[in-house]
């Protein structure tokens, strides 16, 4: 496992006391995770997203009846910050 080119993949900077560090961690995690090659699955029925099966429906709380939407207005009256019709948002950097 190669931990100075996922570092540099996911834009951090690494020291090669952290690369000795987590160079043996990352790789007993592959092989914990290879584990899962080894177990027989042939007996498992596909699931889709590991709730349904394909092509069967899920139980809805209500009916998926179209209505009017809230409008501008109505969405942004209790909004803690609106400018200009948008909601405000702290800035993520």
């Amino acid at each position: 496992m190669d931990v100075k080119k996922i570092a540099k993949l996911a834009h951090l900077e690494i020291t090669e006391e952290e690369v000795a560090l987590y160079t043996p961690q990352m790789a007993n995690i592959v092989a914990y995770v290879e584990q899962l090659n080894e177990l027989d699955t042939s007996s498992v029925e596909p699931m889709l997203g590991g709730l349904t099966k394909e092509g069967e429906l899920t139980e809805t709380r209500r009916a998926d009846v179209p209505h009017e939407s809230l409008g501008q207005e109505k969405a942004l009256d209790q909004a803690p910050s609106a400018v200009a019709g948008h909601f405000q948002v702290p800035k993520v950097l």
